[in-house]
C-alpha cells in the first residue's frame, strides 16, 4: 500500500454525554460505555461516579427503644431523580428510624440503613434466624438491597426485648456493611471506554447484582491534519543492562514508551488549525488507508510541537505526542 494513501487526523473537537450506566461486562469488575473512546482534553475528561456515600451518613442510637438516628449525608446517585447534574444526592438528618427485632426463638436480624432510589432513608429488614450469618440474604444475614439504592450502614440485633440500641451493635465498615462511592479504587481504559475496579464489586442488591455505575464522558472529534508525514507511533522498547559478577554477569531488562512523532507541512505555521493544541492531551488517529476506517491507530497524549521557519519557505512543525501508554492497534 502506498504512503501517501495514509491519513493522519486529530482531536479537533469533542462530543460530550450526559450521565450513562455503564455495562457490566459480566465480573462486576470491568464495566463499559456505549461509545469509545473517551477524550482526555481539559474539561472533557471523563467523570466516573460509581453509586456510594460520598460524605456524613454517621448512624448512632435514637433516643428509646429500638431507633437509631442516621446523620445527613451525600451520595452518588446519577440517574436518581433526587440527583443534582453532578450525580450528587443530598440527604437530610433521619432521626428516631425504628429498627426491627426478631421473634420467638428466631432472635437475631439484620437491618439495613440504605438510601433508596427517591434520596430519602429507608431501613430494610434481614431474615430472622437463630444466629447471625455473613451471606447476603440468607435467613439470619444482611438483606439483599434493592436495586437502584445504596447502604449506609447495618445494625444486629441478637434479642427479641425492646431496648436502646447499642453502638456495639452498628457496623458500617466500608465495604463490609457500607457502600462508598469511591471504593474500591478503579482504573480507566479511555480507548475501549471502560473502567476496571481493582476487585470485583460485591453482588449485595437484589438479583445477586453489584451497585451502579455511572459516567459522563467526551468522545474527540476527528479532523485531518494535511501535509503531515512520517508518522512513528509509541511503541514499547526494552533494555538490558548486565552487572558484572564473580564468573560472569546478572542482566535486567526494563521497558520502557516511546514518544509518537510526525512532521506537519505548514501553511504559516501561526494560524494552522492543530497548533493551538500545543501541550494538550488529544488522540491522534493513523489509517493507513485514508478511504478505510480500519484497520487504524490511536494514541493519546500531550501534543509538543517545534517549529522551524526556513528562508527559503517550507514551514514545518516537528510533533511529538507524550503517551501514559503505548500506540493500540485496531482492527475490529
Amino acid at each position: 500500500m502506498a504512503a501517501e494513501n495514509a491519513i493522519l487526523r486529530y482531536e479537533s473537537g469533542q462530543t460530550p454525554y450526559p450521565w450513562e450506566q455503564l455495562t457490566d461486562s459480566g465480573d462486576r469488575q470491568t464495566f463499559e460505555a456505549a461509545n469509545a473512546p473517551w477524550s482526555g482534553r481539559s474539561g472533557f475528561e471523563p467523570n466516573i461516579r460509581p453509586y456510594g456515600l460520598a460524605t456524613g451518613g454517621a448512624i448512632t442510637p435514637g433516643s428509646g427503644n429500638d431507633a437509631v438516628d442516621v446523620a445527613a449525608l451525600t451520595a452518588y446517585m446519577a440517574g436518581s431523580s433526587a440527583a443534582a447534574g453532578n450525580g450528587l444526592v443530598t440527604v437530610a438528618a433521619a432521626t428516631g428510624q425504628t429498627v426491627s427485632r426478631g421473634a420467638s426463638t428466631d432472635t437475631h436480624r439484620i437491618t439495613s440503613v440504605t438510601v433508596d432510589a427517591s434520596g430519602a432513608i429507608a431501613l430494610v429488614a434481614g431474615t430472622a434466624a437463630a444466629g447471625f450469618s455473613e451471606t447476603r440474604g440468607a435467613a439470619g444475614g444482611p438483606p439483599s438491597i434493592p436495586v437502584g439504592s445504596i447502604e449506609v450502614g447495618q445494625i444486629r440485633l441478637s434479642s427479641i426485648t425492646a431496648a436502646a440500641v447499642k453502638t456495639s451493635e452498628i457496623y458500617q465498615v466500608v465495604g463490609l456493611h457500607q457502600e462508598r462511592y469511591d471504593f474500591p479504587v478503579w482504573e480507566e481504559d479511555t480507548a475501549n471506554g471502560a473502567v476496571t475496579f481493582a476487585e470485583a464489586l460485591a453482588a449485595i442488591h437484589t438479583g445477586d447484582v453489584p451497585k451502579r455505575v455511572y459516567a459522563t464522558y467526551a468522545t474527540p472529534v476527528f479532523a485531518t491534519i494535511p501535509r503531515a508525514t512520517d508518522w512513528t507511533p509509541a511503541e514499547t522498547t526494552h533494555n538490558l543492562t548486565s552487572t558484572p559478577i564473580y564468573g560472569g554477569a546478572v542482566g535486567s531488562s526494563a521497558a520502557a514508551i516511546q514518544q509518537a512523532s510526525f512532521t506537519a507541512h505548514l501553511t504559516d505555521g501561526i494560524s494552522d488549525g492543530f497548533l493551538a493544541l500545543k501541550n494538550q492531551k488529544l488522540w491522534i488517529e493513523f489509517r493507513p488507508d485514508r478511504l478505510k476506517l480500519l484497520p487504524k491507530q490511536l494514541t493519546q497524549g500531550i501534543l509538543g510541537i517545534s517549529r522551524t521557519f526556513p528562508a527559503a519557505g517550507g514551514i514545518t512543525a516537528a510533533c511529538t505526542l507524550t503517551p501514559e501508554s503505548g500506540t493500540i492497534d485496531v482492527t475490529g
